[in-house]
């Protein structure tokens, strides 16, 4: 591990004005550390500064992508160090090694860790920074430490009533030894954690301050776009680019690795000079590959034989022996990002030196990505983290960033790509489609006494990250199963690795996303098969689990489950653990029988993801979760043909809009338990409460996504 001497750190904070702590977190714990000291063998993950103007700046290494991110992690911070939270500011810290997540080793925001992973290291920066400025200030007056108080960002002496704000203290408290073990508040001494915060970022993106990636404009840029493959693994066969270099304002044309990247003035004229190439390619490596195709595949992966993922008890000699046993096949599609802000990123390449402006989630990536392309070293290496309209995974990919950096390099001049939502559409690291085999036996008396299940799906970390691959097992694959909280005495689960042309990436919620819809969905089969109520049946199973047993009992008593619904015509029930939370649904739908169309009137949320930092946030992430899920459930679905991706836009790709998102109530309760994820827990259970929902509304079991209205009356048709 490189060492970081005292020079170099407090060149990096700031030139040594004032108070500043950081935070080394490892794989095996973490440590702070002063500025002051001597040597630091350390990579610190995010500092605190307190300096003379009186400020607090919080450098942390998460990106902003509409989690509330850099608002909880400060929030954290000026709580425990009993801070002003109006002079507390957060900086995005640049890419850099230092900054790499430990658990991770890598600089990247994802899987719902940034609060996880870093609330009990900066609670104990923060308590750390605060008793050393107590000390200062008791130093100064000739009186006890325990005769000083602290309260927005102030140190008061209760004996004179005297006080000296943290910023008079900064300078004398960097000289002092930092403490062993820093006190942290009790939870009921919290003044910020816990109680709704507003988001300093908000008001910069309402006014059209805040600087996205696609905001970024630079002295001499030009605007690019790239001729991509129309279909997968097709290959160029020609194209025109003296044609392209004619169009008015185009400035470079030039073969790169994904296809043809023109650059010009403006927007426009990159766009026709796109045009102007007449690229022709290749037929692809899978021109039969359709819908239909892709379905018959999974299905029949089914029937093979599978990796063990889990396997407690034993399942299959249970479902032999069984009383009753229940079958079902659940088939889900692909699903594209969909991101607000199109995929863009702007690169300025020159000899010496590399910048690129990126909204980004994986600042590690891109670093690494723009040392091998330019073959520059780090220290020549600049990465801006703007701003990201939103990210759900996509953003975690670096293929747009590779784009802007060879176009950069080609033209010589900085570049600014930008993709249409055609492009964005087409070329995407999709959600993967599945297939799923679900097997249940039931006792006598109506008791869950097997369950089995086989699933066919592609392997996104094969690709991602290959060193979580596990004895062949994507851990993506089997989210949300292994680790369920339900108490199986018999349970087995296979992994039939699937896959084939269609790209995959990180979806929000990963496989949880697919995985708690067939779980939960199967979990209402099992309940009617032993002729019991779906709460009923659910607690059941959770008796040794009072954290997802409490959710459950609050979301059925917030729903008036058991009650007549208040909008629809019936109440549908879902949970799911993940990313340490728990979240329960329940969902108020009716059905139109003449059209098949599916309204969902209300959701009705509980959630339990430990210490709930800023209860606003919470709610609006279980919001945010809960209508791209059922988006994604009612109507999403990404079509294929000729071996090429079918859909195009909002027309034939369509989302959710206003008019068809229902009331959502959010419940939080506290658990007690550590920090969960707030981001993505909210995705898995809407779909499958849709989907019991309509089961009791119309009598129907949807086990494909998404539930159109075709989907419906066929189903219908078929009882």
């Amino acid at each position: 591990m490189k060492e970081i001497t005292r020079r170099e750190f407090l060149k990096a904070s700031a030139a040594g004005a004032g108070l500043t702590i950081a935070v080394s977190v490892t794989p095996f714990g973490y440590r702070l550390y002063a500025a002051r000291q001597e040597v630091l063998p350390f990579a610190p993950n995010a500092w605190l500064r307190v300096t003379p103007r009186n400020e607090m700046i919080v450098t942390v290494n998460k990106s902003e992508m509409g989690q509330g991110v850099h608002t909880s992690l400060p929030m954290i911070v000026a709580d425990e160090a009993d801070a002003d939270w109006g002079r507390v500011t957060v900086e995005m810290a640049p890419a850099a090694d230092r900054y790499k997540d430990p658990l991770w080793q890598m600089q990247a925001t994802g899987g719902s860790t940034s609060v996880r992973h870093m609330l009990t290291p900066l609670r104990e920066a923060a308590a750390a920074a605060r008793e050393m400025l107590v000390k200062a200030a008791a130093d100064r007056w000739g009186v006890a430490e325990s005769d000083c108080e602290t309260a927005q960002s102030t140190v008061k002496n209760r004996r004179s009533g005297k006080s000296l704000t943290y910023g008079e203290l900064a300078e004398a408290a960097s000289r002092l030894p930092l403490p062993k073990a820093p006190r942290l508040k009790q939870p009921g001494r919290f003044v910020l954690i816990g109680t709704p915060a507003a988001r300093p970022d908000i008001p910069p993106k309402v006014n059209g301050t805040a600087i996205f990636g696609i905001d970024v404009q630079l002295r001499n840029m030009l605007y690019g776009t790239v001729d991509r493959p129309p279909l997968f693994g097709a290959e160029i066969l020609s194209y025109d680019a003296a044609a392209a270099g004619k169009v008015p304002g185009v400035r470079n044309v030039a073969r790169i690795r994904r296809g043809v990247a023109v650059s010009a003035d403006t927007p426009a004229a990159a766009w026709e000079g796109k045009k102007a190439l007449r690229t022709t390619w290749s037929g692809g490596v899978q021109p039969s590959l359709d819908n239909t195709t892709l379905e018959k595949l999974f299905l029949a992966q089914l029937d093979q034989e599978g990796l063990v993922a889990k396997n407690e008890g034993n399942a299959g000699e249970a479902l032999k022996d069984a009383t009753r046993k229940v079958e079902a096949v659940y088939l889900l599609p692909y699903l594209s990002h969909m991101n607000m802000e199109p995929m863009n990123c702007t690169a300025s390449v020159k000899k010496d030196s590399c910048e690129v402006w990126a909204p980004t989630q994986n600042q590690t990536g891109v670093l690494e990505l723009a040392k091998k392309m330019t073959g520059l070293p780090a220290d020549r290496i600049q990465v801006h983290t703007t701003y990201l309209g939103t990210g759900f995974g996509r953003r975690f990919e670096t293929d747009f960033v590779e784009e802007a950096i060879e176009a950069s390099k080609a033209a010589q001049r900085p570049v600014k790509v930008i993709w249409t939502r055609e492009e964005d559409l087409k070329n995407d690291f999709y959600r993967p489609a599945n297939a799923t085999r679900l097997e249940g036996s039931l006792d006598g008396r109506g008791n869950l006494v097997a369950w089995s299940l086989k699933i066919a799906v592609p392997s996104i970390f094969s690709r991602a990250m290959p060193a979580m691959m596990k004895g062949g097992i994507d851990p993506a694959a089997v989210d949300g199963i292994v680790e369920t909280p339900y108490e199986f005495p018999n349970f087995r689960i296979e992994y039939v690795r699937t896959d084939t042309p269609v790209p995959v990436g990180f979806w929000r919620s990963v496989g949880n996303s697919h995985n708690g819809f067939t779980m939960e969905s199967f979990m209402d089969e099992m309940a009617y098969a032993a002729g019991k109520d779906p709460l009923e049946f659910r607690l059941g199973l959770l008796k040794n689990h009072p954290r997802p047993y409490r959710v459950l009992e609050t979301v059925a008593e917030r729903s008036g489950w058991g009650k007549p619904p208040r909008y629809g015509e019936a109440l549908g029930l879902a949970q799911h653990f993940s990313f340490e939370s728990y979240v329960a649904q329940v969902a108020e739908v009716s059905v139109d029988r003449n059209s098949g169309a599916i309204k969902v009137h209300r959701i009705v949320c509980a959630v339990d993801c430990g210490m709930a930092v800023n209860p606003d946030t919470v709610e609006a992430q279980m919001e945010g979760g809960i209508t791209m899920g059922l988006s994604a459930g009612l109507m999403e679905k990404i079509s294929f043909a000729a071996g090429g991706v079918a859909s195009s836009n909002f027309h034939n790709y369509p989302l959710l809009r206003l008019a068809g998102t229902p009331d959502i109530e959010v419940h939080i309760v506290n658990g007690g338990g550590p920090a969960g994820g707030i981001g993505e827990p909210g995705v898995p259970p809407v779909a499958p409460a849709v989907a019991n929902a309509v089961f009791r509304a119309a009598g129907i079991r949807l086990r494909r996504l998404p539930m159109t209205p075709d989907a419906v009356l066929a189903a219908m048709k078929a009882t």
